[in-house]
């Protein structure tokens, strides 16, 4: 007893029956294929870093105005949303690391056409046929990690893999702009070989998406959780919601209107908004480790409820700010929030789904990427209409509708590990 007690405390083993006689397993913290994940994460997010502060710039370039340019980055989105159902049943066709592989591949052929692109039309089919790419990419990924992650390490394995993404999100953007200096195509082929690396990465390193790798000591019966019980699930409900939430209050709220905020009403500049983001970044991947082990620790219902809560009073109080230093405090608080919501929504559709959940794992996926494109419009459209004030308060009354549905999901037993 004093053995097993010894294990639970330490946080690179858990205390799971095994074969030996102290009835002791010990597990690494993560296992093989999330930290490839991880990694994958990492360059994914590095190449398409690098292309978003030339992106808008290269557009304009072919002689369009705003709308053109708008329409070339909701094309990536938008069929994102639109494919993201098939993805669920190519991953039951073809495994993950294949639907993964080959996701990566079209977004890294589409990137490096997009840099050779003759005119405005390509360049708009070229970014779509990246979404779709992507779309796969994301989906067969979260559905990998969530079936090889230990239930009880779920949100540590899926804060591994966005620690990946926040990482790879703030190294972009300072290459981008260097690699500007060179061309504009420059990035875009930038991406397609950091895209390159990472699909080689998931081919050469990620085990099989076959039935012969679930999770050992899974029961059959939840790897293949019916469908329409999943939607039934309260806990499957909760996170697509506080998925959608996020969505919107990311794109909607954060990224659209703040650089507006801060230039009209602040009286700012463009560098005031990236410091600002800058920061909020830099505390939600600190915030990541502690959120996921509260999270796997304390429960998936208490972490969507209070991150969804202290995000929207966060994104409200946003509008209400009188000077850079506030706002900046105000979105390092909704950094550490988004931790959180990135985490615990995430581990509650592997909990509902069971270890093979491609299906579910997509239409989550579609809950944030609806957010992400109506998001943007609305709140554009609110502060036009009305003020700054209504935009981020619609944000954030969708942040308390996603904790107050929270309440919904029956409650958790948990042991610490």
């Amino acid at each position: 007893m004093r053995l097993t007690g010894w294990m639970r405390a330490r946080p690179w083993a858990s205390a799971e029956p095994g074969p030996n006689s102290s009835g002791v397993s010990l597990k690494p913290r993560l296992n093989r294929d999330v930290i490839v994940l991880g990694v994958i994460a990492f360059f994914v997010m590095v190449g398409f870093g690098v292309v978003v502060p030339v992106l808008p710039v290269y557009v304009q370039s072919f002689g369009v105005g705003n709308l053109e340019v708008g329409a070339v980055v909701s094309a990536f989105a938008l069929m994102r949303f639109v494919f993201s159902p098939a993805c669920g049943r190519l991953i039951d066709w073809a495994g993950e690391r294949t639907v993964l592989a080959v996701g990566i591949g079209i977004v890294a052929l589409s990137s490096g056409l997009v840099g050779t692109a003759d005119s405005y039309l390509q360049l708009l089919l070229l970014r779509g046929a990246g979404g779709i790419g992507s779309a796969m990419f994301s989906v067969s990924a979260m559905t990998l990690l969530l079936r090889t992650a230990e239930p009880g390490r779920r949100a540590r394995a899926i804060g591994f893999y966005q620690g990946g993404f926040l990482i790879g999100g703030m190294a972009g953007p300072a290459i981008g702009s260097l690699l500007a200096t060179i061309s504009l195509t420059a990035p875009f082929f930038f991406y397609a070989g950091t895209l390159a690396v990472a699909g080689l990465i998931g081919l050469l390193m990620l085990r099989s998406g076959g039935r012969g790798s679930a999770l050992a000591g899974t029961d059959a019966s939840a790897e293949r959780t019916p469908f329409r019980n999943v939607l039934r699930d309260e806990r499957f409900r909760a996170a697509c919601l506080a998925n959608f939430a996020q969505g919107w209050a990311s794109l909607g709220v954060r990224t659209t209107l703040i650089p507006l905020f801060v230039v009209v009403v602040l009286g700012g500049t463009s560098s005031w908004t990236g410091i600002a983001l800058a920061a909020a970044a830099v505390a939600q991947a600190l915030a990541l480790g502690p959120a996921a082990r509260f999270v796997d620790t304390v429960g998936r219902k208490p972490a969507i409820i209070g991150a969804s809560s202290v995000a929207g009073i966060a994104i409200v109080a946003i509008s209400f700010a009188p000077n850079i230093w506030v706002l900046g405090a105000l979105l390092c608080l909704y950094g550490v929030a988004a931790a959180f919501l990135g985490t615990a929504p995430a581990a509650a559709v592997g909990d509902a789904a069971g270890a093979r959940g491609g299906r579910p794992v997509s239409v989550f996926s579609m809950c944030s990427d609806a957010g992400a494109i109506v998001g943007p419009l609305v709140a554009g459209l609110l502060v036009d209409t009305f003020s700054f004030s209504v935009g981020f308060a619609v944000g954030g009354v969708f942040l308390f509708i996603a904790a107050v549905y929270a309440l919904r999901m029956p409650s958790e037993r948990r042991v610490a590990a």
